[in-house]
């Protein structure tokens, strides 16, 4: 085992024990709306039901990373993201083509499942037939995205190039990635993610597809610390 990776690993962890206990414990999609005093802007951690740490110390481990507003001028809000993974709350349904995270997730789950819906992914503009067709997975997407416990750090930093937030949300992308590196924290053997037909997926043991093959910089870990605070 990588003894520097694992090392940085239970330090990233500790961190996110901190955080948890700053925001009073994890939430879920299932129990949050728009009205819960969001920040503007931050980077969310998900986790997994039974996706747990295994070398780098105990507790579940991140499966997912994310922010949002990284380009200049960028509007959307950390609810905003949020919200988009959740899907819509009276159809129990929602948009992959508006949040990767459910499109991949939806992937996976048809090739588990068995799902018959060709035209999953194929833009984000479908006609209205093609949006009711797909439907039932949306809703098989949004059962599976609600359960995950999540954490989320308040940063408000301006959206362009610079962020900070992207700069904490790819650094602990490739830090928590096994894509090319020794596998630390291995997913369980029934991980969703091992039926996703994207690689990086499956052998990152992230619902990530990008920043899961990039090194990262220790020094983030300072940077997340401060912002814990």
């Amino acid at each position: 085992m990588s003894d520097r990776r694992a090392y940085h690993l239970a330090q990233f962890y500790e961190l996110l024990d901190r955080l948890e206990d700053e925001l009073c414990g994890a939430r879920r999609l299932s129990e949050c709306d728009g009205k819960m005093g969001w920040p503007r802007r931050g980077v969310y951690f998900f986790r997994e039901s039974g996706e747990n740490r295994s070398d780098s110390g105990d507790g579940p481990r991140v499966v997912r990373v994310g922010t949002h507003a990284l380009k200049a001028g960028g509007k959307a809000t950390l609810w905003n993201r949020l919200s988009q993974h959740r899907g819509t709350v009276k159809s129990g349904g929602g948009n992959h083509g508006g949040s990767i995270f459910r499109s991949i997730t939806g992937a996976a789950l048809m090739q588990r499942d068995g799902w018959d819906c060709s035209t999953w992914g194929h833009g984000s503009n479908a006609p209205k037939a093609v949006r009711e067709a797909e439907h039932p997975l949306e809703q098989a997407v949004s059962a599976v995205i609600r359960d995950m416990p999540f954490l989320w750090l308040a940063m408000d930093d301006e959206p362009g190039p610079g962020s900070q937030r992207g700069y904490i949300e790819r650094n602990a992308i490739a830090l928590l990635s096994n894509y090319k590196g020794e596998r630390i924290d291995q997913p369980s053997g029934g991980w969703l993610g091992y039926h996703s037909e994207r690689e990086k997926v499956r052998k990152s043991g992230l619902w990530n597809n990008n920043h899961v093959e990039g090194g990262y910089d220790p020094a983030f870990l300072d940077c997340l610390e401060r912002l814990i605070g």
